[in-house]
C-alpha cells in the first residue's frame, strides 16, 4: 500500500488515541447525565422564580436560576467525573475546588450569553406566539390540571425562551469543560506539579 493511499485517521480514531480506555466515551455518558441533571435543576429554579417573582423578565430570571442551581450541578458532576471518567483517588476537596474553578472560568461568559440568548429567542418566539398557543391548546386538551397549567406556562414566548437558552448554554458548557477537567481538575499529580512550578 503506497503512502498516498493511506487515509488520515478519522475524528473518532484521533479521540480514541488522545483519550485511551474509553475515557472520552465515559465522559460523554456522564456528561449527558450531568446535562440532564443540570438542566432539570435550572428548569426547577427558573420555574420557581417565575412563579415567585414574575415570568415577564426571563432575561433576568435565567441567569438567577443558573447561579442558584450551579453549585449543586457542579458537585454532582464532580463525583461523576471522579468515579466514572478520570478515576482518581483521594484529593476530594482539592479536586472539588478545581472543578468549581474550571466551571467558574466559563460561568461568567455563560451567564452573559444566557441573558442575551434569552432575549434573542424571546424576540423570535414572540413572532410565533399564536402557533405556540395553538400547539399548547392541542397538547393541554388531553392533560389534567397541573400538566395542563405547565404546558400553558411553557408555551409563553418569554418562558420558553428561558428554557431553550438554558439548554443551549448547558450543553455547550459540558463539552467545553472536558479539557479543563482533564488538564486541571483531574490531572495526574506530576502534570499538576509541573504546572504549579511554572507559575510565577
Amino acid at each position: 500500500m503506497t503512502a498516498h493511499n493511506i487515509k488520515p485517521p478519522g475524528l473518532l480514531d484521533r479521540l480514541g488515541r488522545r483519550f485511551p480506555g474509553g475515557q472520552f466515551l465515559r465522559y460523554l455518558a456522564v456528561g449527558i447525565f450531568n446535562t440532564v441533571f443540570g438542566y432539570c435543576t435550572y428548569v426547577f429554579f427558573f420555574t420557581l422564580f417565575s412563579a415567585i417573582i414574575s415570568s415577564n423578565h426571563p432575561s433576568l430570571l435565567a441567569p438567577l436560576a443558573s447561579i442558584v442551581g450551579t453549585p449543586l450541578s457542579i458537585t454532582v458532576a464532580y463525583f461523576g467525573y471522579k468515579f466514572f471518567v478520570f478515576k482518581t483517588r483521594g484529593n476530594y476537596f482539592a479536586e472539588w475546588l478545581k472543578c468549581f474553578g474550571v466551571y467558574g472560568v466559563g460561568m461568567l461568559p455563560g451567564l452573559i450569553a444566557l441573558s442575551g440568548l434569552t432575549r434573542l429567542l424571546q424576540a423570535f418566539l414572540l413572532h410565533h406566539q399564536l402557533r405556540l398557543d395553538h400547539t399548547a391548546f392541542l397538547i393541554a386538551s388531553h392533560l389534567s390540571d397541573r400538566p395542563h397549567a405547565f404546558v400553558t406556562h411553557v408555551a409563553q414566548a418569554s418562558t420558553l425562551a428561558g428554557y431553550l437558552a438554558g439548554a443551549l448554554v448547558q450543553g455547550f458548557t459540558v463539552i467545553a469543560s472536558f479539557f479543563g477537567h482533564k488538564k486541571i481538575t483531574f490531572a495526574p499529580k506530576s502534570i499538576a506539579q509541573n504546572s504549579d512550578s511554572q507559575m510565577p
